[in-house]
């Protein structure tokens, strides 16, 4: 079934003179990578079609990935837009996209809303540049891959499976992301821009220690207010990214990162886990993901706190009817 999708998408392609590409708002990794990767394959094999990649959002955090294009809305009158990992239109970093002719929607979340005209969605896949990276190989014979390519999709799969580590790898992961490396993208570069960090980001993790807090059954959660936000000067997205530094604390399965978001008047929520799923509680309080990696939003500290009685009812319930989570 896949196949005949994945066919019919080189196929609009071939079709459309015009192609937008576009991902959701707040873009990790795998966003980034994805798209802009996808952008460079398309524009390399079929250099004679208008090919953009635009965003209404933007990552400080992978701001060395280079800009966008800025695209008129007339654009869209006669485009084929692609919209790479996102799961729902509301979430679609681009103001402009429903003026497109055609909409295809490549993602690898569990399927919520396929707005796409063409729908390829496997939420199996442990990243969208998986996908975007099985495109190549089932059509490599015509298309044009080169290690600026590679390095973006290579840097999506790296980031969105946690450096190949989170449930969800597999062994066609790892074959995939092998034929990336065959083309031999600049893997150091791209590690030394993820991974060091500056002295003050260590600062940081001692805020983040100091600071969490442990529910009975090992929920591990922290709340980053406005005023810890100013201190290590966080952007909404870095703030949500301490949620990573809960992950390496045994016997914690649910680790949760609380950001204050005046702006908009909420708390965001940034929920992982390890063995056990929390896609279903993230859902409950207006928001969701992948089983072990989801976002939400509540509205209050009584919710908040609601939100963690609700995930520490749901470990203690799965620590005592199975053995072997450490």
């Amino acid at each position: 079934m896949n196949e005949q999708v994945k066919l019919q998408i080189l196929n609009k392609i071939k079709e459309y003179d015009t192609i937008v590409i576009s991902r959701h708002i707040r873009p990790d990794g795998d966003a980034v990578g994805s798209t802009k990767g996808f952008t460079k394959l398309l524009r390399d094999t079929f250099p004679q079609k208008h090919i953009y990649l635009t965003d209404d959002d933007f990552s400080d955090y992978l701001a060395f990935c280079g800009g966008e294009d800025e695209v008129p809305p007339e654009t869209y009158a006669g485009a084929l837009l692609i919209v790479i990992d996102t799961g729902t239109r509301k979430r679609i970093s681009n103001r402009n996209y429903a003026l497109a002719k055609e909409i295809v929607k490549i993602d690898h979340h569990i399927e919520a809303d396929p707005y796409g005209d063409i729908n390829w969605v496997e939420d199996f896949r442990s990243s969208a540049c998986e996908m975007i990276a099985d495109f190549f190989v089932t059509f490599k014979d015509e298309l044009c891959m080169t290690p600026e390519a590679a390095s973006f999709i290579y840097m999506g799969m790296v980031t969105d499976s946690g450096r190949f580590r989170f449930e969800g790898v597999t062994g066609e992961t790892m074959r995939l992301a092998g034929a990336l490396l065959d083309f031999h993208p600049d893997t150091e570069t791209l590690f030394a821009h993820l991974y060091t960090e500056e002295p003050s980001a260590f600062a940081l993790k001692v805020h983040v220690y100091d600071n969490l807090k442990i529910t009975p059954n090992g929920v591990a959660y922290i709340y980053m207010d406005r005023a810890a936000q100013e201190k290590f000067g966080l952007n909404l997205e870095g703030a949500s990214s301490v949620v990573g530094e809960l992950s390496d604390i045994r016997g914690s399965l649910i680790w949760v990162a609380f950001i204050e978001n005046l702006a908009e008047g909420n708390i965001r929520v940034r929920l992982r886990s390890r063995y056990l799923g929390i896609n279903d509680l993230a859902k409950r309080y207006h928001g969701g993901g992948h089983d072990m990696a989801a976002g939400a939003t509540v509205f209050s500290e009584e919710e908040m706190y609601a939100l963690i009685e609700e995930a520490d009812g749901l470990l203690g319930e799965y620590k005592s009817t199975h053995e072997g989570w450490l």
